[in-house]
């Protein structure tokens, strides 16, 4: 295959990867494909291997941004465990029980899990990591807030 339909096919991977960003693999897909035009503009080679080339460097770069993307997470015991782990409020909890906290040194957006009970938890207070739901953690105020308030 030639260079450019490579070249072109990575482009149209990059554009549905800017209309649908939720769908895993068009950005993966498209550096592939545009490495590949590369690769193909200096080397010959047959069609079969070309294609063998972009499945190999899709899988190795979807495989390897998965591990990368889970690294850091917290293991299922840690979240399991009676206490959990502590994040700090950096933007306080609306009346639906929505707010921004500080965990392990990045900015999520958060969801209380027992909303309705009074104001939320404010900015600088401590929360508990009880789980994760997409890019949203789901969150409890402090044990010692719970009881007083």
């Amino acid at each position: 295959m030639h260079p450019l339909i490579w070249l072109a096919g990575g482009g149209v991977l990059l554009l549905l990867e800017l209309l649908f960003p939720s769908v895993d693999g068009f950005l993966i897909g498209g550096v592939a494909a545009l490495l590949l035009s590369a690769v193909t503009a200096l080397l010959p080679l047959a069609a079969a291997l070309q294609l063998i080339l972009f499945c190999l460097l899709f899988l190795g770069g979807y495989g390897g941004l998965r591990r990368w993307s889970l690294r850091g997470r917290p293991t299922p015991d840690a979240l399991s465990e009676p206490g959990g782990e502590r994040a700090e409020v950096i933007q306080a909890f609306d009346e639906r029980g929505r707010g921004r906290v500080r965990w392990q040194g990045q900015s999520w957006a958060a969801e209380l899990l027992e909303p309705g009970n009074g104001p939320g938890p404010k900015a600088g207070e401590e929360v508990t990591v009880l789980g994760r739901e997409g890019t949203r953690l789901q969150v409890l105020a402090a044990l010692s807030r719970r009881t007083s308030g």
